[in-house]
């Protein structure tokens, strides 16, 4: 295996396992129901807010952050930890970030540990995002904050805060970088995809 092989291998085997903890599965199951089960079916931070409130599920929003945030800091150090001033990933290390990212998505929406029936992949790439672009990240918080508190809406405040993740970017990191974190959200976009076929076949 050439050195790269060897680099980009343990962000990926270790990305993709860290995806796959069924964080929600594990916290509705210790409120006594599935969350593949009920609602729409998406065992995610949405779904299982929609049943214990969102201090229930905060658990769950806060762990699969924490997946891809672990599985971008794995990355970060098998690439050398190269960053530039801000933080933003850079050189030798973006290769390896982004693939331990995408195999942390990959896990929580193909999760070996939960008979790979897994959610969207939103969170884990946010929290992947974290280690990718870190003061492009802290603009989605400000964009999630001041929108939650414009519409009075947590879900459309999260969604303009994702969308302005590449955008912000867009500031701190090449165009290159940009276009592979839009690969990412297209994993995600996959995903709805997916969502929306198997809704029309129930």
């Amino acid at each position: 295996m050439t050195p790269l092989l060897v680099q980009l291998a343990l962000p990926v085997i270790g990305g993709y396992l860290l995806g796959s903890v069924p964080v929600a599965v594990l916290v509705a199951r210790a409120h006594g129901f599935d969350p593949r089960e009920v609602g729409d079916r998406n065992p995610g931070f949405w779904n299982v807010r929609g049943r214990l409130g969102g201090r229930g599920a905060a658990p769950v929003f806060a762990g699969d952050m924490l997946k891809g945030l672990l599985a971008g800091l794995l990355g970060l150090v098998a690439g050398g930890a190269h960053t530039s001033g801000l933080g933003v990933v850079a050189g030798p290390s973006v290769p390896p970030v982004y693939v331990a990212v995408a195999a942390a998505m990959i896990g929580h929406a193909w999760p070996v540990f939960a008979g790979f029936r897994g959610g969207r992949s939103i969170l884990t790439f946010a929290g992947g995002f974290a280690v990718i672009c870190p003061p492009a990240f802290a603009v989605g918080l400000a964009m999630l904050g001041g929108t939650a508190a414009v519409t009075r809406s947590f879900a459309i405040g999260a969604r303009a805060g994702v969308f302005a993740l590449p955008v912000a970017q867009l500031l701190f990191a090449p165009v290159g970088q940009v276009a592979a974190t839009g690969a990412l959200m297209c994993l995600i976009g996959l995903r709805f995809g997916q969502a929306a076929l198997a809704g029309r076949r129930r």
